[in-house]
C-alpha cells in the first residue's frame, strides 16, 4: 500500500476484522487489504497485543512442528522434544522481536512506522492517568474516614 496514515488516533468507525483464510495469511506474515487497516491497528496495540502476538507465532509455528511430529523417523519422544525445543526457541526469538514484528505489521497495513508504539503509549498514558485518579479518590475517602473517627 502507498497511502500513509497519519500516526494519530485510531481511523473512524469500527474496525472490519478478518475472515478465518485472511487471518491465517495475516497470522504466518501476509497483509491484508485496506478495509482491514484499522484492524490491524487495533490488533497490534489494544490491551492484550502481546497474547494477540503469542498466538500468531504460535500459529507461524503449528506448520513445522506437525511436520516434525508427522514425517521425522524414529521414536515419537525424539520427535516430541525437538517439537518442543524448536517451539521453544521459535517463542524466545518471537519475544525478543515483538515489537517490531508488530511494528511491521502495521506498516505493511499503510501506517507509519512507530504508529503502534505511539497509540500503547497514549493508552498507557491514559490508563496511568485513570489509575493515579482512583488512587488519589481512594486515598481522600480514606482521610476522609480518618478525620471523621478523629472528630475533626
Amino acid at each position: 500500500m502507498t497511502t500513509s496514515r497519519s500516526a494519530g488516533p485510531k481511523p473512524a468507525g469500527e474496525p472490519v476484522r478478518p475472515g478465518v483464510l485472511r487471518w491465517l495469511w495475516y497470522a504466518m506474515g501476509g497483509g491484508l487489504p485496506e478495509r482491514h487497516a484499522s484492524w490491524v491497528l487495533h490488533d497490534t496495540t489494544t490491551a492484550t497485543w502481546g497474547w494477540r502476538h503469542v498466538l500468531r507465532a504460535g500459529v507461524q509455528m503449528a506448520v513445522p512442528i506437525a511436520l516434525v511430529l508427522l514425517f521425522v523417523p524414529g521414536p515419537f519422544w525424539i520427535r516430541g522434544m525437538t517439537a518442543l525445543g524448536g517451539l521453544l526457541l521459535g517463542l524466545i526469538f518471537s519475544f525478543a522481536y515483538m515489537t517490531e514484528t508488530t511494528e511491521n505489521r502495521v506498516k505493511k497495513a499503510g501506517y507509519p512506522v512507530g504508529t503502534a508504539q505511539t497509540v500503547r503509549d497514549r493508552a498507557q498514558a491514559g490508563r496511568d492517568a485513570e489509575q493515579t485518579a482512583r488512587r488519589r479518590a481512594a486515598a481522600d475517602k480514606r482521610a476522609a474516614r480518618y478525620r471523621e473517627r478523629q472528630g475533626r
